[in-house]
């Protein structure tokens, strides 16, 4: 597949509201890119566009009937990615999106409920106040994920988009998540049960999470914490790769949608990229292999990660587990999970998003649904954001690499790089 040149669009896809026939597209770029026009729909459409609301700009969680009115700040993160290049591909104004991206910052500067500067991971699409009062607490990967769409943003925008991200990034206690003892970061905060909890203490997609805090301005946590995570070699396949627990996919693809980790080594000769491909070809081949014969896998239906089941939501994923997990795979296939390593396998990819295309009612008002089970005779009803912001950044990166380049320029992003020994 020929690829474009960065921020030059590709094909003209008219937009719709409507569901998209699949029939009109004679190609598999033509294909992509309507999945790309698609899932930008989702975060645009799904975002409070009121702006006399104080949680304008928040975007939906899912599409789920029941979950109106709950916002994702990770989908917030991926829908801030989204605006530059919904304006580069020409489905929105510049002035438009410079606007929604205003907005949502200074809603998360002035309304959103936080800890520290830390978010909860789901706020209420009206007010921007904590929705899960009960059970909720603020989230250090879901900040994370947050913020990296917020540099992305500021620096597209420059000015008082970059002005309003120094505030809010300012504000982030990352020393107060720094697990001293252990040194290891605190998965969640929640003044009820004493401050933090939790610990990031294995490989999964908190990368981001040493690249943020080390060279943060006010509240930076050591360069040393890097070294504080357990790097677990596995093999699945003939493949060897540093696994996370549950063996999701998405642990190997969400950092990588906006730090580009190609070309970089760190200081003990790992390459997460390199790491990302040897995950994504495992993932495929125990598809392939289908040790529990499910319908469902086979080597184009294949890219197992978190993602909505038929019984609710799973982290679906590849072996070899946790000591503590088991194969809870049941033939759940989420066309995310491929799309996400699209940087990483694209003809395996490719081949696979061609087949999902062809699956009986997947394709929706934004483009591929979460997940299918034919071992089930069950197709999800909605959309999440976090799975259509990674299909929708990786599709981009992988034609013109913008998020990446764009995140890439930031002062922080290289002073991290430097103080972690990235090379």
């Amino acid at each position: 597949m020929k690829k474009i040149n960065n921020y030059v669009k590709l094909v003209n896809v008219e937009k719709t509201k409507a569901n998209l026939d699949w029939r009109f597209f004679m190609n598999t770029e033509k294909l992509l890119m309507a999945e790309h026009a698609a899932s930008f729909d989702f975060f645009w459409d799904g975002a409070t566009s009121d702006k006399a609301r104080p949680g304008y700009g928040l975007v939906l969680d899912k599409t789920q009937k029941g979950s109106e009115n709950v916002a994702s700040i990770a989908g917030v993160g991926y829908a801030l990615t989204a605006i530059p290049i919904g304006i580069e591909r020409g489905y929105i104004t510049k002035a438009a999106g410079e606007e929604r991206a205003i907005g949502t910052l200074k809603t998360f500067l002035h309304n959103a409920d936080h800890e520290h500067g830390f978010f909860y991971h789901f706020l209420d699409m009206r007010t921007a106040k904590r929705y899960f009062a009960y059970y909720d607490c603020a989230s250090i990967i879901d900040t994370s994920l947050f913020l990296n769409g917020a540099i992305v943003a500021a620096e597209y925008f420059g000015g008082e988009c970059a002005e309003l991200f120094e505030q809010i990034f300012e504000r982030v206690n990352w020393s107060l998540y720094h697990n001293t003892v252990d040194n290891v970061y605190y998965m969640g905060y929640d003044p009820s049960r004493g401050g933090g909890f939790g610990a990031w203490d294995m490989y999964a997609e908190q990368l981001m999470q040493y690249i943020l805090g080390v060279a943060h301005p006010k509240y930076p946590v050591p360069a040393t914490i890097y070294d504080g995570f357990r790097r677990d070699l596995a093999e699945y396949g003939g493949y060897n790769f540093y696994n996370s627990p549950a063996g999701s996919l998405f642990t190997h693809q969400f950092s990588h949608a906006w730090y580009d980790f190609k070309n970089t080594v760190d200081k003990d000769g790992i390459n997460w990229f390199d790491n990302s491909v040897l995950a994504s070809k495992a993932a495929r081949q125990y598809s392939i292999d289908n040790p529990k014969g499910f319908i469902s896998f086979h080597e184009n239906a294949w890219g197992l990660t978190a993602c909505q089941g038929k019984h609710g939501y799973r982290g679906f994923g590849t072996p070899p587990f946790h000591p503590n997990l088991k194969d809870g795979n049941d033939g759940t296939v989420p066309p995310c999970g491929a799309l996400g390593s699209l940087i990483f396998t694209p003809n395996e990819v490719i081949s696979a998003f061609e087949y999902y295309c062809k699956v009986p009612n997947l394709q929706g008002r934004y483009g591929l649904k979460d997940s299918y089970n034919q071992d089930l005779a069950w197709v999800c009803d909605f959309d999440i954001a976090i799975d259509k912001g990674i299909t929708l950044l990786m599709i981009e990166n992988y034609f013109t690499g913008m998020p990446q380049k764009l995140y890439m320029q930031n002062k922080y992003v290289k002073k991290a790089t430097e103080l972690l020994g990235w090379r």
